[in-house]
Formats: structure tokens, sequence, C-alpha cells
């Protein structure tokens, strides 16, 4: 590293952005601060899992009906009681807990607002050292402040949404987080234990040459999905197919890819999954915005994901969401 370069933080670079608006308090800034330190924890066991015994199954299943991986209970703790003794946070929904948690002290219950998080996507990869993420979002409540949160906080549109984000867990750990401002990624600086800016204004290329989905569902598929699968998979030189085809079964892996290199990534409804099966609030939601503030799209077949009216905090959507131009040429055939 060469040791003349300034290396801007994620908290300077948060603090920078906050000063671009006169009536900023700082409260954001604060929680994605706190939500990297959360991450840094999480961060630090993934690291050591072969080590320690926090590999493996807990025993036990979330609301979900999914078994529970024993690193998916500490990253879910580590995030609520981090955020707990935030005092800019008012409450939290997690896709491991059945129901939101208010925090009912005097600061939490004036906090503007509240978060949603999967607290480990992909877990069913640890045992196989494979890249898993952690997902957020943050929304500004719409409840009276000095009362506690209310489920109304939560089931919000995703196009209200202030800020969205994910860390990687992989070669390196990034954090990558959007606003309205765009998307900025930091990956981890083990040396000083800080989140430093290290992709700049990042955009979602308009195409792309990889499409992202589980193959080994093809039977559950319907038809129309069946063909255009068949056709990434096509030679054709002018179009530049066939597509690659790469699935890491992690969706923070899959579509930080995509976000980078450009493509696809896919998981729609099926026969056994006919409302499909990621959840809106902790996965689509924070990854379409993301995805829509580098310019590509999100959209659950009829309608954009930002635009979904959650009805119930686990809700489960489809979801197609990459290169913008990708997935209009999926949508042709989904809609055709």
């Amino acid at each position: 590293m060469n040791p003349n370069r300034h290396l801007m933080t994620l908290d300077e670079f948060t603090i920078h952005q906050t000063r671009q608006f006169t009536h900023s308090t700082g409260e954001l800034s604060t929680l994605l601060r706190d939500i990297g330190l959360a991450c840094k924890f999480i961060n630090k066991q993934v690291n050591k899992a072969g080590l320690v015994d926090i590999l493996g199954a807990h025993g036990a299943v979330n609301v979900q009906g999914e078994e529970q991986m024993k690193l998916d209970i500490f990253a879910n703790e580590v995030l609520i009681n981090v955020l707990r003794n935030s005092s800019d946070c008012a409450g939290i929904a997690s896709e491991e807990n059945d129901t939101f948690v208010a925090f009912e002290d005097e600061h939490s219950i004036n906090s503007k607002y509240v978060v949603m998080f999967d607290p480990l996507d992909g877990s069913s990869n640890i045992d196989v050292n494979a890249s898993i993420g952690t997902i957020f979002c943050i929304y500004k409540r719409i409840t009276p402040l000095g009362a506690p949160c209310t489920v109304a906080d939560f089931l919000q549109k995703g196009k209200n949404i202030m800020a969205a984000g994910y860390v990687i867990y992989g070669s390196s750990t990034m954090l990558v987080y959007a606003t309205r401002l765009g998307v900025n990624g930091f990956t981890l600086e083990p040396s000083v234990g800080e989140f430093c800016l290290s992709h700049k204004d990042m955009k979602c290329p308009a195409d792309g040459k990889i499409y992202s989905i589980n193959q080994g569902n093809s039977s559950k598929y319907d038809e129309k999905l069946l063909h255009f699968l068949n056709y990434c998979m096509e030679e054709d030189k002018e179009s530049a197919r066939p597509y690659s085809h790469r699935y890491i079964g992690s969706m923070v892996a899959d579509l930080h890819r995509t976000l980078i290199k450009g493509g696809l990534f896919m998981y729609p409804s099926d026969s056994k999954n006919p409302n499909g099966k990621l959840r809106l609030l902790y996965e689509c939601n924070p990854m379409s915005y993301i995805i829509e503030m580098a310019g590509g799209k999100g959209t659950a077949g009829q309608s954009p994901i930002l635009d979904i009216e959650p009805k119930e905090l686990h809700q489960r959507v489809p979801i197609f969401i990459g290169s913008k131009n990708m997935v209009e040429r999926a949508m042709a055939f989904m809609n055709g």
C-alpha cells in the first residue's frame, strides 16, 4: 500500500455526504457506522469459523421454516445488540425473527429510523467456505416520534428506503451501500480495522454476459422462463451468446458480481413456490434499491420490486434483477 495515499474511511465518507444536506442531523451516518461495526464483529467470526464451534446447524428453524446455522444466530444477535445500543434506531426487523423488535428506551422512541436486515445471507455456504453476506436497509419511520415504532414503519415500499447496503465476506470483506446520491463500496483494511473507500460511484453495466439462476429447479419453471433459459444458452455471435451461467447460492455474492461485471440474477416463482422464495423486505427491496441506484433494474415480473406494497414482514416475491437490458430481455419472454 502506498503510505502517502489517503484512505477515506466509511465514517469520513458518510459525514462528507451528510454535509450536502442543509438540514441533516447525522443520524443516518451514525446508523451506517453502527451497522459497519456490527459487520466487523461478524467478519471476525466468519474468518475463524473453522477454528471455533460456530459451524454447522444450530438445531432450530427460523420463521421461514429454514434450519438455522450457528453463525446465523450469532450474526443476528450482534446486529440487534449493536442497533439496540445505538441512539439512532427505533427498532429492527430481521429475517431470523418472527416479528419486529421495537426499542423502548427514551432515546430509541425519539429516533427517526428503523432497520431491516438479513443477518447472514447464503448461510448454507458457511460450511464449505464460500462467500456469504449481510443485507440491510434503513427507512425513516412514519409513526410519530415519542412512542415505540410499529409494524407500519417496516411495511413500506422499497422506494421509501433511505439507505441500503450489503457486506460480502469473501476473499476480502467489502461493504457496499446506496443512497439517492449513488452507490459506493468500502473494503475492510484489516491492519487498521476500517472500511475504506475502494469503489467510488459504482455503476451496474447496462448489459452483461452472465446469468444466474438455480437451474436445478428447471423442472418446476414455467414454459416462458424455460424458453428464456434456452435463449441464454443458444449460440449467437451477434448477441454474444451463449451467456455464461454462474450461481453461487448466496444472493449477496451473485449480485455483487452482477453489480461489478453486469449480468442477470433470477429467483423466479415456480410450481413449489408460486409466490417466489426470496423475502421482499430483507433481500429483494434492499438489493433492488442498490442495483437501481447503480443504473440497473429489479422487477418481480409484473411490477418493479420497489413499487410493491408489503402486506407482511416475511412476504416472498419472485425477482429478476441486474443489468437493465438483460432484465428487459427476460421480461420480453416472460410477459410476451
